[in-house]
């Protein structure tokens, strides 16, 4: 009895404080803005997934819904408090007990919770894909779903679609499971354990980076939209929600963090990716002691490089190519003659000599420049050249694009090869397609180390 009181202290407390509502239709309780306010804190139920929050390689909190609270929080004047649940059951039950004032993990908007539950704006587009392994099953179609092992998560917005189809598809069946997360069921699917699983298409982009075994065959639904989700009646927030999103979208804010999580995943590469996974293991101890000393000499992230390393060579210290370049870091002659670099076929001298190259290209942005974008401008103007990359921001400029962010230059760069653009730059025509690409995979490439050594 005394440690079930202990559980329910905080939510007595909760419940108990000044400006605590309850919605008259659904009877969830709720504290309004100016409680909120005046406690000083916003407590957001969330869950730990690599497309919500989550504790990155620094030890400190991260993930797409963990800096929109952030940011709301800042906005409201107030410190966030997360309360991580298991998973969507236990967050919407969390939800209607008053357990926090909110939700921000990744929630599908569904007509069908809106009887207890109101949503703030729609942040971003998702589409719930069947999830299979390629050497498995392969259904293209409902009725090929009957018969199969599927396994999906319970009261999500997975399992209110298959309630939907089964209605044309009475021998339709399915297991719940409200234990695993969609990303165990994922690892479920990748060992065999499950013939497939549905998950919406964000999180299937980012695991099968990890499990690059499985597959999309269909999709389930069209699109629909995530957005935060918070009792019905507490108006007050609901506004502050709108209102905020309105500004914090406008401002590019939430344009921004996409393409901090999501704007390198380009067309899955299921040989590449797998390839790469046997070369982490195989070739990458022999070189990850080097790729640290010269990140941490040149103040660079240790595993961007390490990446960067691998999509210039594959970690291959005596690759060359026709065009003259050499060595891991695929230095010209020139440039490694400027970076002191004697050996470019040496692993040392060619991973310090890239290092060096690269803390370089950052110091040649302003000031205007900032956070990982200076980083991503910076191996772009490795890839392509500084002259190109000045040309890139003057185009920017003339389009009323950014010319400091990478998710306006990475539009921009593309028009380098064309004639209507390049004429009127100073160092004309550039295959801008090209830097695009490099960026983008060094971050992919980034994303699976760090997920693989941990």
């Amino acid at each position: 009895m005394y440690f079930r009181a202990i559980l329910l202290l905080p939510l007595v407390m909760l419940l108990m404080s000044p400006g605590c509502s309850r919605a008259p239709d659904s009877g969830i309780a709720y504290r309004d803005l100016a409680s909120i306010r005046e406690s000083g804190k916003l407590v957001v139920l969330t869950r730990n997934a690599p497309t919500t929050w989550y504790i990155g390689r620094d030890d400190a909190p991260t993930g797409p819904e963990h800096d929109m609270v952030e940011a709301f929080a800042a906005h409201l004047g107030v410190e966030a408090e997360y309360r991580v649940k298991a998973g969507v059951p236990e967050i919407l039950q969390a939800l209607e007990a008053g357990e926090g004032d909110l939700a921000a993990a990744g929630l599908t908007r569904l007509d069908s919770r809106r009887e207890q539950f109101a949503y703030g704006p729609a942040y971003q587009d998702v589409t719930q894909q069947v999830v299979c392994r390629r050497d498995n099953v392969q259904p293209e179609t409902v009725e090929e779903l009957v018969g199969l092992e599927l396994e999906v998560i319970a009261d999500s917005s997975y399992s209110r679609r298959l309630q939907q189809l089964r209605q044309d598809h009475p021998r339709l069946e399915w297991q719940e499971t409200a234990e695993r997360t969609t990303e165990e069921l994922l690892r479920a699917v990748w060992e065999r354990e499950l013939d497939c699983t549905v998950a919406d298409s964000t999180i299937v982009d980012i695991n099968r980076r990890y499990f690059p075994e499985l597959i999309t065959p269909m999709n389930l639904a069209r699109a629909q939209s995530l957005g935060w989700m918070l009792a019905r009646g507490n108006d007050s927030l609901q506004r502050a929600v709108h209102d905020w999103f309105e500004d914090f979208s406008a401002s590019g804010r939430l344009a921004s963090l996409q393409e901090r999580y999501y704007g390198f995943f380009e067309v899955f590469d299921y040989v590449d990716i797998r390839t790469y996974i046997r070369r982490i293991d195989a070739r990458f101890p022999e070189y990850r002691g080097l790729f640290r000393q010269a990140a941490e000499e040149y103040g660079l992230p240790y595993t961007v490089l390490a990446a960067q390393g691998y999509q210039e060579s594959h970690w291959n210290a005596r690759a060359r190519s026709p065009t003259g370049v050499r060595g891991i870091m695929m230095l010209t002659l020139s440039t490694a003659r400027a970076m002191g670099v004697e050996n470019r076929l040496d692993p040392e001298q060619s991973i310090f000599g890239g290092a060096r190259y690269l803390a370089r290209m950052m110091e040649r942005f302003s000031d205007e420049v900032t956070g990982e974008d200076r980083l991503w401008l910076a191996l772009a103007a490795y890839n392509l050249g500084r002259a190109h990359m000045h040309d890139a921001q003057v185009l920017a400029r003339r389009l009323d694009l950014s010319p400091h962010h990478w998710r306006d230059l990475k539009q921009v760069l593309p028009l380098l090869a064309k004639k209507e653009y390049y004429k009127d730059l100073k160092y004309g025509y550039a295959r801008g397609t090209e830097p695009v690409r490099y960026v983008q995979r060094i971050r992919e490439y980034r994303h699976v180390l760090e997920n693989h050594l941990e």
